[in-house]
């Protein structure tokens, strides 16, 4: 389970790695069978509902995003450290809060979770 400064550092390598653009160095946590949903992955992808399944499925969706997105950038706000879970609360590019639910199991990321506030809420 990662405790509070695994989750902060985990964190630090996950946001270098989206701010670099760099896929590879974001999927090197996960699992090869992770299960990953994501409103923008029901707008992208709609045949998945927003679940995209396994790594090489989430490959694609990331690139296609960051090919749409040129100019996404992440900047954490906080880090909270669950059992087996950590959240990333971040501010991107449109400043945006979002959440990154990110389930751990045995040191890499098994499900994952992005979340976003409501703006009408």
């Amino acid at each position: 389970m990662p405790n509070e400064l695994e989750a902060t550092e985990f964190s630090r390598r996950w946001v270098a790695a989206w701010n670099a653009r760099d896929v590879a160095a974001v999927l090197a946590h996960f699992h090869d069978d992770v299960v990953f949903s994501s409103p923008l992955a029901a707008q992208l992808f709609p045949e998945t509902g927003g679940v995209v399944r396994g790594k090489d499925a989430l490959r694609k969706y990331w690139d296609e995003g960051l090919k749409r997105l040129p100019g996404l950038h992440f900047t954490v706000e906080a880090v909270y450290a669950g059992i087996d879970t950590v959240v990333i609360n971040y501010r991107n590019h449109r400043g945006q809060l979002v959440n990154e639910v990110l389930v751990f199991d045995g040191g890499l990321v098994r499900e994952g979770h992005a979340t976003y506030l409501r703006q009408d809420a």
